[in-house]
């Protein structure tokens, strides 16, 4: 079978009768053609189907539309949410992204920040606090030292690194009041992973439980991000401090395995265990029963990232970190 032709800008310049820098005005959107050649170029681009060389666009506007996008890991669903998010509005923008996955280990994220540096992306977006680390910020400093970054739930001290960052410590001090509110005198907390995200809450916490119920011990317990370790570090939480009426988990997925460990336990809920996590995802309307969870506005804090990047790349003042506020969502386990 013969291959079906890419017709190139000379080709549409060509058959249009019309000089190639023409052509060129019409596909960029550039005025300055009268409306009868414009309309003439474009049914042409249209019945050739023609699809502009963005490789050879770039080296002339010394921009290649690619956006690089680092995520830890798309296993996750709440950061692969984000990512969802802000490929979606820059795609409607006319941006390419390419979405690498880093793995967790320090080492790996900066090799995936050189590797952008090759690809010569204009900008960058790191999705999660997990990137707020030294390791990050001096590859960042190395490979994309004039390149904007965003960080979507973090911040490095670099003149060339923007932040959109969730307001969960204060967050966390609420869900503790709420708590309290609701006659829950012993509170505790599980996390998995020590990321500077979850180290946030973790203070919110403990801070709250010391203002709102100064006679209570802050309890803390750590688990790894399986369903297997979520459920063991609940039971073992209730069989040390079997006192525990309410439980705070640094996520979502932490917290439904955790209404599971309870109801195993013949624990009532939210009677005799209160429970919340936080995102605010999907999995808090598919628990049984529905999860209280702290929503950390991710489309909001996507959509943020976005405008931030759109206005760096266009030459605009922006600020260098914004805060979103997060909400508590208040279902059945509260």
């Amino acid at each position: 079978m013969q291959e079906k032709k890419q017709y190139t800008l000379y080709d549409i310049a060509a058959i249009a009768n019309v000089a190639p820098s023409t052509v060129s005005r019409v596909v960029n959107g550039v005025p300055g053609i009268s409306k009868s050649t414009r309309n003439k170029v474009q049914r042409v681009l249209d019945a050739y189907h023609y699809v502009p060389n963005e490789t050879a666009r770039g080296l002339a506007t010394q921009s290649s539309k690619l956006i690089g996008i680092l995520i830890s890991d798309i296993r996750l669903t709440h950061h692969a949410d984000g990512v969802f998010y802000v490929e979606q509005e820059l795609a409607k923008r006319g941006y390419c992204c390419l979405i690498l996955n880093t793995g967790v280990e320090e080492d790996s994220q900066a090799k995936h920040i050189q590797m952008l540096s090759q690809r010569k992306v204009d900008a960058a977006v790191l999705m999660g606090s997990i990137y707020q680390t030294e390791t990050v910020r001096r590859a960042i400093e190395t490979y994309l030292p004039q390149t904007p970054v965003m960080i979507c739930n973090g911040y490095l001290n670099l003149p060339n690194v923007y932040g959109v960052i969730a307001d969960e410590r204060f967050g966390v001090e609420r869900c503790v009041q709420l708590l309290a509110q609701r006659g829950k005198k012993h509170p505790a907390f599980v996390l998995d992973r020590e990321t500077p995200s979850n180290l946030e809450k973790r203070q919110g916490y403990e801070d709250a439980v010391r203002r709102e119920l100064p006679e209570a011990k802050p309890v803390k317990a750590k688990t790894d991000n399986t369903r297997l370790g979520a459920y063991s570090a609940t039971r073992k939480l209730l069989e040390e401090y079997p006192e525990t009426d309410g439980i705070v988990y640094s996520d979502d997925v932490l917290a439904t395995v955790g209404v599971h460990a309870l109801r195993d336990l013949k624990r009532k809920i939210p009677e005799e265990v209160a429970v919340i996590g936080i995102n605010n995802s999907f999995y808090a309307e598919l628990s049984t029963p529905q999860l209280t969870s702290l929503d950390n506005m991710l489309y909001d804090q996507s959509l943020t990232v976005v405008r931030t990047l759109l206005d760096l790349l266009t030459g605009n003042h922006v600020n260098r970190q914004v805060m979103i506020c997060s909400e508590i969502v208040e279902r059945e386990t509260t």
